[in-house]
């Protein structure tokens, strides 16, 4: 894919459990280049991942911003929980802050499921955002404002399991496609209850997974759709970013 010119360059990176995939973005949220991925190290500690993360950038030498979506509980670009990665050496890690020194460009960090969110919403009324793979993700907006992150993936659904260990992807692979998506459809009438929703998106790689009829107002959205949000969080307008069309995509996920 060729690249172009644009005042904002902004390189989006989305780490999972599984993989860490980046590209670079023009302020609309327009792919300059194709994605690239790596393998998420392990551990997954903030050495290890940040180390992967520059190997990464090698890739992608014109960019003047950084992006980052993190799987856990993210402040003001501090992790505070890394649950699906190695957990107790992220706590209050400023991942922003190492990547700035690192790469020598300003950077943000937020929660994956808020980035994804960013790169897929229509901007009205109260809409929830699901990210399904190695965990459970949730973000949460109204009128295209993001709300308070909610770690609901720690949250318990049953007595004995958190979302994350009901329907993450060791669930999937221990319980079997059939009984996930029944668990699946039970998690998705919690959350149509709890929160009355205007408009639901499902993404993360297990999405594809999902075998049952869903209602009109949910739509499952790609991951290569969700790391647009990297340019929203450099956006000045308040506008959520366009949906480009898949088939437009040359996708590596």
């Amino acid at each position: 894919m060729e690249n172009t010119s644009s005042q904002l360059k902004v390189l989006s990176v989305d780490i999972g459990g599984s993989h860490i995939k980046a590209t670079v973005l023009d302020s609309n949220g327009t792919l300059l280049m194709d994605y690239n991925k790596v393998v998420t190290p392990l551990p997954a500690n903030p050495d290890n991942i940040v180390k992967a993360i520059e190997e990464l950038a090698k890739a992608f030498p014109n960019y003047n911003k950084i992006s980052v979506g993190f799987p856990g509980y993210v402040r003001d670009s501090i992790v505070k929980t890394a649950p699906n990665l190695d957990n107790a050496s992220w706590v209050n890690f400023n991942l922003g802050k190492k990547l700035e020194e690192v790469l020598g460009k300003p950077a943000k960090v937020v929660n994956d499921a808020d980035m994804q969110g960013l790169g897929v919403i229509s901007g009205k009324g109260l809409e929830l955002v699901l990210t399904l793979g190695t965990g459970f993700g949730t973000a949460l907006f109204l009128d295209g404002k993001l709300l308070p992150h909610l770690e609901i993936g720690q949250s318990p659904i049953t007595r004995h399991n958190t979302y994350d260990n009901y329907i993450g992807d060791r669930a999937y692979e221990e319980e079997g496609k059939k009984k996930w998506n029944i668990r699946m459809e039970h998690v998705l009438q919690v959350l149509k209850t709890l929160f009355n929703y205007d408009y639901l998106y499902i993404g993360g790689g297990n999405a594809r997974e999902l075998n049952f009829k869903l209602d009109a107002n949910v739509k499952i959205v790609t991951n290569q759709d969700g790391i647009k949000g990297g340019a929203r969080l450099w956006a000045t307008d308040a506008k959520p970013m366009p949906v480009v069309p898949s088939s437009t995509i040359k996708s590596i996920i």
